[in-house]
């Protein structure tokens, strides 16, 4: 199991840092039980939504609203954003986790990722995401090779 980055040590001001990759049990109710780090980075309560690639996503509230203020403040003239919105925002729920520090994910968002069987929670910075097993399996293997191809694109250039 991984750990989560302490980003309150960093600096107060800074968003949770969610890391690492998890494979907690789902009941046939839908309810799983976080990461204790993961609970712990999200607070009281978080927002589920759907996720890209057939995933679920997770984010504090903060970050959620965020996200979503940033999507709103795009011209209503932009199709690609009034979509987007329109898909992101009809199926965001809030959650509380129980005193278990179980979260349920809701049957609609449970069919969109396809959760079906086992699942992996994965940190993924200032979120967390539910994969259904199988396909976060054949996603990152997909990808494994062009990590490193990529690498110099996406990371700035770093001076020693």
């Amino acid at each position: 199991m991984a750990d989560t980055y302490d980003a309150d040590a960093a600096s107060p001001s800074l968003p949770p840092m969610l890391l690492g990759t998890y494979s907690p049990k789902m009941d046939s109710k839908g309810r799983l039980a976080l990461p204790a780090k993961f609970r712990a980075q999200l607070g009281q309560g978080l927002v589920m939504a759907r996720g890209q690639e057939r995933c679920v996503t997770l984010l504090p509230p903060e970050e959620f609203q965020r996200m979503a203020v940033r999507i709103q403040h795009t011209s209503m003239g932009d199709k690609s954003a009034r979509d987007y919105l329109r898909v992101f925002l009809s199926g965001a729920v809030d959650q509380v986790p129980d005193k278990q520090g179980r979260i349920l994910v809701p049957p609609m968002l449970r069919s969109y990722a396809r959760l079906t069987g086992p699942v992996v929670v994965i940190g993924v910075g200032t979120r967390a995401e539910i994969w259904d097993q199988d396909s976060w399996t054949a996603y990152l293997e997909s990808k494994e090779q062009g990590y490193a191809d990529i690498a110099d694109d996406v990371l700035p250039a770093v001076d020693c």
